[in-house]
């Protein structure tokens, strides 16, 4: 299954994050042996434990939403965090980043779904957002794109609109503030249940966990 299921996101030149919450080292090493080095957590304190129990070369994603006074855990050694939805939290991870040295990546959480408990910008705020004067200063984060979660609905018309509305925002903001930075080049959309709409739709990167993993506990 997890074989099958990497051929046909790397098909579509996407990547696969296997959302691993929940689950244990053990189980991780399981999907780690089929090749899969990125791994996706939605909770600090589970995300440091099992760090220091798997290989070095495991890429940990920050998946869920993240509180600034949680970012200097794992500024160490995060490879990505896709949930920055504040400037508050973009300044805390640039200066734990500066304290060991690090560029640290991230992804703008964008509020596309229709429920009201999802986190992320709106259209009108990411914009005031990336022209903020003090974003110039920043040397040790990297904006590398946008994450979005669709509305966890049946209806998969609406879905669809939700990703390619957010798709439609990548391409607009990739033109307006970074034609000229090739590392904007990251979207983070899909999951078990919408990632081959998310794809269709243009999205680089998915963040799976039931379908690599089997149900959650």
């Amino acid at each position: 299954m997890i074989q099958r299921l990497l051929e046909e996101i790397s098909e579509k030149g996407a990547a696969l994050v296997a959302v691993s919450k929940t689950k244990t080292p053990g189980e991780i090493l399981q999907v780690y042996r089929h090749g899969v080095r990125d791994f996706g957590e939605n909770k600090v304190q589970e995300l440091l434990e099992k760090h220091d129990k798997l290989p070095e070369d495991v890429r940990w994603h920050m998946v869920g939403h993240l509180q600034s006074n949680k970012v200097k855990y794992l500024a160490p050694f995060i490879h990505l965090i896709h949930s920055v939805d504040s400037k508050k939290l973009l300044l805390e991870v640039e200066k734990q980043a500066e304290k060991f040295q690090r560029i640290i990546d991230v992804l703008l959480q964008v509020k596309i779904s229709i429920e009201p408990t999802k986190y992320g910008l709106d259209q009108a705020e990411i914009d005031q957002f990336l022209a903020d004067p003090d974003l110039d200063s920043l040397e040790h984060v990297q904006i590398r794109g946008l994450m979005g979660m669709a509305s966890f609905v049946e209806d998969q018309r609406q879905i669809r609109k939700e990703f390619r509305n957010l798709k439609t925002c990548f391409d607009r903001l990739k033109d307006t503030y970074f034609s000229n930075n090739n590392s904007f080049d990251t979207l983070s959309m899909g999951m078990s249940g919408d990632y081959q709409l998310a794809l269709e739709e243009g999205s680089t990167m998915v963040r799976i966990g039931t379908l690599v993993f089997g149900a959650r506990t």
